[in-house]
């Protein structure tokens, strides 16, 4: 049956004279469609649970306001229970290599498990229909790429294609989730396929405007954010945003690392993995008795801060409540993600930020929501290292060309000031690609003087046919190196010529090392020599090793080069640059 279906792809596509290449741009819109499908029906069960659960629709916010206190406790915690008998099923399920998304684009084959995916999804739906403080963008995106992944296994993809028609369905998934088809698609490429190729660029844009368009299609679509009118800047407003740039590159790693201090917390409590999410969902629901703006995502806040009026007591507040309240869940162990908490924290900043300008310098500074919608994307380029996704998906939401030179500025100041103080990501596979980046460099700048090691086979020319011997018999070598008294290298002795002199025994007794000298019949390397020129030198070279001296005029023996030791770092120079 695969045969066949194989044989009558080929007929299909060479009948109508479409490449391999071409036909991706046909799947990559299949992978859109079925990845909006799959955000959608994501959403709706959200949507559904929320009213079994609570008997009202709307936002978590407004739904945590009107239920009574000890409801606002009961459910994140019996939610949190429920999410952690659903992880502990899925931990038993085989994942594989592949199990997230970007693991399977970035090092798998592009396969990702149905049973284990669907299981954490199911997991992650119940922490957000209780009101979890995480985001619904991660299963969302995770599920929009099983159908891609699913579909390419029904088609029998090859791995190459597998892994880049799930990149398709993943960009489908994030475009559903936020209507920013360029931002889904450079979000891919920037983060998850680390390079701009056309190849595979072309399929993952026409899968994010398949799904935008399905997206906005279908009755009850509206923006995940509803944009204010972004006003004119004046030129020397822009100032502003770049301090506001700065501060976000420097409070980004911070967050970051308030929710890995949250992961570590919960992990040295040692408790049942249902135990431990239900614990998140209990502090959680204690927090939101005095503050309910801690349950959901964060999407309603944002929008409130857009629109309507705030004190920035109560921003801070909820700021400061909200970032808690993500560790918990974040560190209990909940699946989701953090892209929507990362825009609501940029927002908050940016408000804040917004708001203390205009209290200095009054009727000179743009209203505070301005600088919240910045703010989102600085933040957003900080905690991602991925700033043109940043920029393009504030511009997609706001459709402004006002906020453009604003938003470039902030978002590349953000990123190059959290790179430059830890480089945290959001993205373990952002963090993997940057150490391979710099190993790559590193790698490319090693000279041999790194991979010198001692030559315990040295001798000096005077040397006694006896110790020759001696030295053969010792260590497993086909060359002895011979040096002066001034420990200059001098040339080898062959275990040929020694083997051949015994057998043969031509001459008397009393031979030296000097007498079966070859001189420079080895290469000899220098400590300065790079990668590829030592390379080039073992490419000559039966042998396992090669002397290295001091330099051309100064030939003092300083030790051996290992080709295993130098193959070794062409191999993860090589492995890193993939």
């Amino acid at each position: 049956m695969h045969e066949i279906w194989l044989k009558y792809r080929l007929r299909v596509l060479n009948a109508c004279r479409v490449s391999e290449s071409h036909s991706m741009l046909l799947w990559g819109a299949l992978a859109g469609f079925v990845g909006a499908l799959a955000t959608i029906a994501f959403r709706e069960c959200i949507a559904l649970l929320q009213q079994l659960l609570t008997g009202q629709d709307g936002s978590f916010v407004d739904i945590a306001k009107n239920l009574p206190w000890y409801m606002r406790v009961l459910l994140p915690t019996c939610g949190g229970v429920v999410a952690g008998l659903f992880l502990v099923w899925a931990k038993r399920t085989p994942a594989g290599a592949g199990g997230d998304y970007m693991e399977a684009v970035a090092i798998g084959d592009g396969a990702i498990p149905v049973r284990n995916t669907l299981l954490r999804s199911i997991s992650s739906l119940a922490t957000i229909a209780s009101g979890g403080s995480i985001g619904r963008e991660g299963p969302m995106v995770q599920l929009a790429a099983l159908c891609a992944s699913l579909v390419g296994k029904f088609s029998h993809f090859p791995a190459s294609r597998l892994r880049l028609l799930v990149a398709c369905g993943a960009a489908a998934g994030i475009t559903s989730a936020y209507n920013a088809p360029i931002a889904g698609a450079f979000f891919i490429t920037e983060i998850v396929l680390g390079s701009l190729v056309m190849e595979s660029f072309g399929p993952v844009v026409v899968a994010s405007v398949v799904a935008n368009i399905t997206m906005r299609e279908l009755p009850g679509y509206k923006p995940s954010y509803e944009m204010p009118f972004f006003p004119e800047i004046a030129g020397w407003e822009v100032l502003l945003f770049v301090v506001l740039g700065v501060l976000a590159g420097m409070l980004a790693p911070q967050f970051l690392r308030v929710l890995e201090f949250g992961k570590a917390a919960f992990g040295k409590l040692r408790l049942p993995l249902p135990v431990r999410l239900g614990v998140g969902g209990l502090l959680v629901g204690l927090i939101s008795i005095r503050v309910p703006e801690v349950w959901g995502n964060g999407y309603s806040l944002v929008n409130s801060l857009l629109h309507t009026t705030w004190v920035w007591q109560a921003v801070l507040t909820v700021l400061v409540v909200k970032v808690l309240a993500t560790s918990i869940t974040v560190g209990s162990g909940a699946v989701g993600g953090i892209f929507t908490p990362v825009l609501f924290v940029g927002a908050s900043v940016g408000f804040l930020f917004g708001d203390a300008a205009q209290a200095l310098l009054p009727f000179h500074v743009s209203q505070p929501f301005a600088y919240a919608m910045v703010g989102m994307g600085a933040f957003l380029a900080a905690a991602s290292n991925a700033p043109l996704m940043a920029i393009l998906m504030i511009f997609e939401m706001t459709l402004s060309y006002q906020v453009v030179l604003p938003l470039m500025l902030s978002c590349v100041l953000a990123y190059v000031v959290a790179r430059g103080l830890d480089g945290r990501s959001m993205y373990d596979i952002t963090l993997k690609r940057h150490k391979d980046a710099e190993e790559r460099l590193r790698l490319r700048g090693t000279h041999m003087s790194e991979l010198i090691r001692p030559a315990e086979t040295v001798l000096r020319e005077d040397a006694s046919l006896e110790e020759v011997s001696a030295v053969f018999l010792k260590y497993p070598v086909k060359y002895v190196y011979v040096v002066d008294e001034r420990e200059r290298y001098q040339g080898v002795v062959a275990l040929q010529d020694i083997t051949s002199w015994l057998l043969d025994k031509k001459e008397p007794g009393g031979r030296l090392a000097r007498d079966f000298l070859r001189r420079h019949f080895l290469h000899e390397v220098t400590p300065e020599m790079s990668l590829g020129e030592a390379l080039q030198l073992f490419l000559d070279h039966q042998g396992e090793r090669l002397p290295v001296v001091a330099s051309a005029e100064d030939p003092r023996l300083l030790g051996v080069v290992f080709k295993t030791s130098l193959l070794d770092a062409y191999f993860r120079l090589d492995r890193s640059g993939n």
